[in-house]
């Protein structure tokens, strides 16, 4: 059965990590000098990441995301009783540059090419944002990296969906908001914004205020929702 159509979307907003850029593809580059270790490594790097923005919001200490990002992998490294410098650096600077889905390019220009504005909006700082969007060959197709930042708080505090909203110029109804993790789906569907969850990941529904308006599997899947495929 297919998916069912978004009516009046004139922005299509991503989240970044997990949803257009591969976290993990930043501990496979150097999986060869972790061994048996490395997917066990990346799940707590990521697991920790998140947990992170959310007890710093709750304790009303923010930092930026790229600080955090080194927190977390700095607890996996020695869950793990990995004690490397220079592998620590080498991951650090891999998660600057990480890996898009093999069919983020071409669904971003599509969506372009009908007409849609588009934007990044993610717990990642400006530069974070900047060098994913180089890197993986999209940042020509963004119309805005938009960085939580700006407000000093981590998805999904209403105030960073309120960013595309402001930044963008449209209304909550006329945006299209795409996330793989299902606490941020829920986060923007409770905002107010269409929500195409990408649940890459077989992950189960959240149980909370809300539920995204669809569930897809991969990006290229939104083309039919938003109509810019037939």
């Amino acid at each position: 059965m297919a998916p069912p159509q978004f009516s009046g979307i004139r922005a299509c907003v991503f989240d970044a990590y997990g949803t257009l850029f591969d976290v993990h593809s930043a501990v496979d580059r150097h999986a060869n000098r972790i061994g048996e270790r490395a997917k066990a490594v990346s799940e707590l790097w990521r697991m920790k990441q998140l947990q992170y923005t959310w007890l710093r919001s709750l304790m009303g200490k923010h930092a930026p995301f790229w600080q955090l990002t080194g927190d977390a992998l700095d607890f996996a490294l020695e869950a793990h009783r990995i004690f490397d410098p220079s592998l620590r650096d080498d991951l650090m600077s891999a998660y600057m540059a990480l890996t898009a889905y093999p069919e983020v390019k071409q669904t971003l220009s599509k969506l372009k090419n009908a007409g849609m504005r588009l934007a990044i909006l993610s717990n990642g700082t400006p530069h974070m944002l900047e060098s994913g969007a180089e890197s993986s060959g999209i940042a020509d197709l963004l119309d805005a990296n938009l960085s939580v930042e700006e407000v000093g708080i981590y998805k999904p505090d209403p105030r960073v969906y309120q960013l595309a909203v402001d930044r963008l110029g449209v209304t909550k109804d006329q945006i299209s908001f795409q996330s793989s993790n299902a606490w941020d789906a829920v986060g923007a569907a409770t905002f107010g914004f269409r929500v195409a969850w990408i649940n890459r990941f077989g992950q189960g529904r959240e149980r909370l205020t809300a539920e995204p308006d669809v569930e897809l599997r991969t990006l290229d899947e939104l083309l039919l929702v938003v109509g810019a495929e037939s």
